[in-house]
């Protein structure tokens, strides 16, 4: 059985102090096959004022059973309350080692979000890396129950869901209900990356933490929901975090 991480508060949030990815991977797939059953979503400073300002994703973001820090806002934030190391732990990274070890176990996976074409490359893409695609849908789909349904008769044990925040949170908690036994991530524009249809950072600019900064020059629209990093940044240099 995997050892339970410490948890810290990051502004009324529980976080999961993981030393680094491999940790978290295991936590999630065992050696032996065995999945963690529940969902996990990535923490950054965007998401915790944003749920300081909604009650209703507060309590969507504390219902998560593995809550991983994914902003280096939130490591700095458990690294000065643990006075240890705490590794950032990149969601799309994290969902990449996740499906090259349940190819070695051949955990059966569905997938779920995105637009058609990038969902089929997805499927391609993870098929031919060994990974056990019990089914998939893209996320241009008119009926969530039947969805849901097929979902719950698929057999999987990890299910990934591409429809950004908190739409699949919301979609993630109702599907729980009918197939619990199932590992479920959130992954926003992961499969996109995957793809290679949206770029990432330069290494250079992933190295120095500064993903957020990329993001921004790249798309000037994101420009109003940064006041939240000044927000999380004050709070942060106050100690009210």
């Amino acid at each position: 059985m995997a050892i339970q991480p410490e948890v810290v508060q990051v502004g009324g949030i529980g976080v999961m102090a993981f030393s680094n990815m491999a940790e978290l991977v295991n936590y999630v797939i065992q050696d032996d096959g065995t999945v963690f059953s529940g969902s996990a979503i990535a923490m950054n400073p965007e998401k915790v004022i944003a749920a300081s300002k909604n009650p209703e994703l507060m309590t969507i973001l504390n219902q998560a059973d593995v809550r991983y820090a994914d902003g280096m806002g939130v490591v700095k934030v458990m690294r000065r309350k643990l006075g240890r190391k705490v590794e950032r732990i990149p969601g799309c990274e994290l969902w990449q080692a996740l499906m090259a070890k349940a190819a070695i176990t051949k955990t059966p996976v569905f997938l779920v979000g995105a637009k058609p074409h990038v969902m089929a490359q997805t499927v391609e893409k993870l098929t031919a890396m060994g990974v056990n695609i019990v089914g998939s849908q893209d996320g241009y789909f008119k009926d969530e129950n039947e969805l849901m349904s097929r979902i719950a008769h698929s057999g999987a044990r990890i299910v990934t869901v591409a429809m950004g925040s908190p739409k699949q949170e919301l979609f993630i908690g109702k599907c729980q209900k009918l197939l619990p036994e199932a590992y479920y991530m959130g992954v926003g524009g992961t499969y996109d990356v995957f793809t290679g249809h949206v770029q990432r950072a330069p290494a250079l600019w992933c190295k120095l933490h500064l993903e957020w900064a990329y993001r921004l020059l790249s798309q000037p629209s994101r420009l109003g929901r940064q006041t939240n990093l000044l927000t999380y940044a004050w709070l942060y240099l106050t100690n009210k975090l």
